[in-house]
C-alpha cells in the first residue's frame, strides 16, 4: 500500500485550523485549474460544489474571466418538490443564488422521465460502469450531465468527497447508525440496507450469496486498518472509525462511478477535496472542530463562507438530486413487465420473478425508494447480461 490514513495529533487552534483548510483548498483548486482546455465546475447548490465554484470564480476573476458552471435538474422538480427524509429543499433556488453571487456562465441540464428511462442511456451507463448494480437514476442523470458538459468543456471540477472528508452525511450524527456494528450508511439509506439491497434477488441465490456474512467480514476487516492515538476518548475513537470507513470504503464507490461515467464521454472530472494534504489534515482534526457550530461540515462552512451567498452557508445537507416524478417509476415498471413476459429472459435466473411481479403492480406514485431501486437494478442486470452475451450464459 503506497498511502494510508495515519492518526496524527492535531495541535492547531480552531482559528488556525479554519485558516489552514481555506489555504489548502485554495491551493488545491489553483493547481487543478491549470489546463490548456476549456474548464467548468459542477454546481448543485450545496455547500461542497458551491465552495469549489466560489473559490474557482475568484481565481478566474483574477484572470479577467468568468467560471462556467453546470447543473442537472428534472423537469417540474422545483414546482412539484416534496421534502423527504433525504432532501429538505430543491436545488434550483440555491444554484441561482450561487450563479448570481459569483457571476458564472451557467447552464442547466434539464432531464425528463423519458430521457432517464431511455434503454440506450441505461446501456451506455451500464457499459461505462461495467457492473449491473449501480445507482439507478443517479447514474443515468450523471452520465447525461457529463455528456452535456463535454459539449462545452473538457475538464470539470467537482465537489465529490467533501462529505467523506468533512463528515457531512447525516448518519455521522445518528447514534444508532454509529453503534450498529456495521457500515453506518447501510443502516440509513433504504436501497443500501440489506433488505433493500437483496429483496429482489432470487431466494436460492440470495441464500448462497449470504450478503450479511460477507458485509460483516468486510466490516471487521476495515476496523483493523484504523489507527488510534493514545488517550483518545471513546467518542473520538468512534468518530475516527466512522471517518475512516467513509474515506476508505464509501468514497471508493463514488469515485469509481464518477471516473467511469465521465471518461465514457471524454470528460475529465477533477476532485479537489481528494487532495491527500487536505484529507490528512482534516481527518486528524478533533471531532469537536468538525461540528464546532453544531452542524455538519463546520470547518468547510467556516473556511469558505467568504465566497458563498448566505443561503448556501446556512443550507442543510442535501445529496445528489434524484427525480421525484412518478412517471419515471411507471416507465421502469413497464420495462420490467416486458421482461417478465419474456419466458427465456436470462435475468430471472438471478432475480426473484415473484418480487418483480409485485413491484410492477405497485402504485408508482407511492413506490418506496428501495423498491424503485430494485427495479432499476433488474434493468441494469438485464442490460449487463445483454452486453456480455453470448460470452455469458446462465
Amino acid at each position: 500500500m503506497y498511502w494510508r490514513l495515519r492518526a496524527v495529533e492535531h495541535t492547531d487552534s480552531h482559528d488556525d485550523t479554519v485558516a489552514c483548510v481555506r489555504d489548502l483548498l485554495t491551493d488545491v483548486i489553483d493547481r487543478q485549474l491549470i489546463s490548456d482546455v476549456p474548464q467548468g465546475v459542477l454546481l448543485s447548490g450545496g455547500l461542497d460544489s458551491s465552495a469549489i465554484t466560489g473559490i474557482a470564480a475568484q481565481r478566474f476573476g483574477i484572470r479577467g474571466e468568468q467560471v462556467r458552471t453546470f447543473s442537472v435538474d428534472f423537469v417540474g422538480q422545483e414546482d412539484n418538490f416534496v421534502a423527504d427524509e433525504m432532501r429538505d429543499t430543491p436545488d434550483s433556488p440555491f444554484i441561482r443564488d450561487v450563479v448570481s453571487h459569483v457571476g458564472s456562465v451557467h447552464r442547466d441540464v434539464m432531464l425528463d422521465p423519458a430521457a432517464l428511462s431511455d434503454p440506450a442511456v441505461r446501456r451506455a451507463a451500464v457499459a461505462a460502469r461495467d457492473i449491473p448494480n449501480g445507482f439507478g437514476d443517479l447514474d443515468l442523470s450523471l452520465y447525461l450531465l457529463f455528456k452535456a458538459i463535454r459539449e462545452h468543456s473538457t475538464v470539470a471540477l467537482s465537489g465529490e468527497s467533501a462529505d467523506e472528508v468533512f463528515a457531512g452525511y447525516p448518519w455521522f450524527h445518528f447514534e444508532a447508525a454509529l453503534n450498529a456494528g456495521t457500515f453506518p450508511w447501510m443502516t440509513v439509506i433504504p436501497p443500501l440496507t440489506l433488505p433493500g439491497r437483496t429483496a429482489h434477488i432470487e431466494p436460492g441465490l440470495r441464500a448462497r450469496l449470504d450478503v450479511g456474512a460477507y458485509t460483516a467480514d468486510q466490516y471487521t476487516s476495515a476496523l483493523t486498518e484504523v489507527e488510534h492515538l493514545d488517550g483518545e476518548s471513546a467518542s473520538d475513537r468512534r468518530m475516527r472509525i466512522a471517518c475512516h470507513l467513509h474515506l476508505t470504503r464509501f468514497v471508493r464507490a463514488l469515485l469509481d462511478r464518477k471516473d467511469r461515467l465521465s471518461m465514457a464521454v471524454g470528460l475529465e472530472v477533477r476532485v479537489p477535496f481528494c487532495d491527500h494534504r487536505l484529507v490528512e489534515y482534516v481527518y486528524n482534526t478533533p471531532w469537536s472542530m468538525k461540528v464546532s457550530d453544531g452542524r455538519e461540515k463546520s470547518l468547510l462552512r467556516q473556511a469558505t463562507a467568504h465566497v458563498l451567498p448566505r443561503s448556501v452557508v446556512e443550507r442543510v445537507k442535501s445529496p445528489y438530486p434524484s427525480t421525484q416524478n412518478p412517471a419515471y417509476a411507471g416507465m421502469l415498471q413497464q420495462q420490467v413487465k416486458e421482461l417478465i413476459a419474456e419466458p427465456d429472459a436470462q435475468v430471472f435466473a438471478l432475480i426473484d420473478r415473484n418480487w418483480a411481479q409485485q413491484a410492477v403492480a405497485h402504485d408508482p406514485a407511492g413506490m418506496p425508494v428501495a423498491m424503485r431501486g430494485g427495479l432499476e437494478r433488474v434493468l441494469d442486470l438485464h442490460t449487463w447480461l445483454d452486453l456480455h452475451s453470448p460470452q455469458l450464459r446462465l
